[in-house]
């Protein structure tokens, strides 16, 4: 199998932390241009130029949610998903929370905070970020079930979804608070080795993070404003950061074209 990915993209790292829990082995790749809005060969693997992308057995599957439930179809000799109908729709419910609006979040501090987007509104942007995660990680420690985990009885697919969203927002300043029961989750889901490995490779790319400060302004990057994270930026009130991008044209949008046969 081949991964094509960068480890900070929580959407990869939790693809990274199933297969390792599922013992399969893989390689990695990141797609030449990853970022930069250039299309590149990759763009005939995923139209949507994101990672991650998985190509196993001739095939290849997009989108992280789809190449979970891809693997657990595939190799459901250790399931990371409950038994339980319901229990299986929350562990849905989180990871799509998790996938969009705590992404958004997350995202919007590296924007502010790496990129230097936001100026005289930062600090605002900061803030609502700031609240926003918060909010979040109240409502993941409402979902913790009697023995401690997201997916019910047992650790499993929700918190694989969730914990790369947790942990980043730790690094970027707003963790859960010291001695809360997602605090503990945190840790005991940090301890396991396929966790442990895949944020270590994760902490390696976001302490590298500041090499990328000058990345818009030189052209590098250009970064993508899709559905949740314009979402976010509206809602923050940062409509004059993306007028702003938009007239620099360091933003941009999902190409339809690249779906064209």
């Amino acid at each position: 199998m081949l991964l094509y990915d960068h480890p900070l993209s929580p959407y990869a790292q939790k693809v990274r932390i199933l297969l390792r829990e599922k013992g399969l082995s893989f390689d990695v790749q990141t797609p030449e241009g990853l970022g930069s809005g250039v299309i590149t060969d990759f763009a005939t693997l995923n139209p949507r130029m994101e990672v991650p992308a998985l190509v196993v057995e001739g095939h290849t599957i997009c989108d992280s949610t789809i190449i979970m439930e891809f693997l657990e179809d595939r190799y459901p000799e250790t399931s990371m998903m409950p038994t339980d109908p319901f229990e299986r729709a929350q562990c849905r419910e989180t990871e799509e929370i998790c996938d969009t609006l705590y992404e958004a979040n997350n995202w919007g501090l590296l924007e502010v905070g790496i990129f230097g987007r936001g100026g005289d509104i930062a600090d605002k942007l900061r803030a609502s970020a700031a609240r926003e995660i918060s909010t979040l990680n109240a409502w993941l420690e409402s979902r913790l079930g009697e023995n401690g985990w997201l997916s019910g009885a047992r650790y499993g697919h929700a918190d694989i979804a969730a914990i790369p969203y947790v942990v980043t927002a730790a690094w970027l300043g707003i963790a859960p608070k010291p001695g809360s029961p997602l605090a503990g989750w945190r840790e005991r889901t940090s301890a396991r080795p396929a966790v442990a490995e895949t944020l270590a490779e994760a902490k390696v790319a976001f302490d590298a993070m500041g090499q990328y400060s000058t990345a818009l302004e030189s052209g590098v990057m250009r970064r993508q404003y899709r559905d949740h994270r314009l979402e976010w930026t509206l809602r923050a009130g940062g409509l004059s950061v993306l007028l702003e991008g938009l007239e620099r044209d360091n933003v941009r949008f999902t190409d339809i074209g690249l779906f064209a046969v």
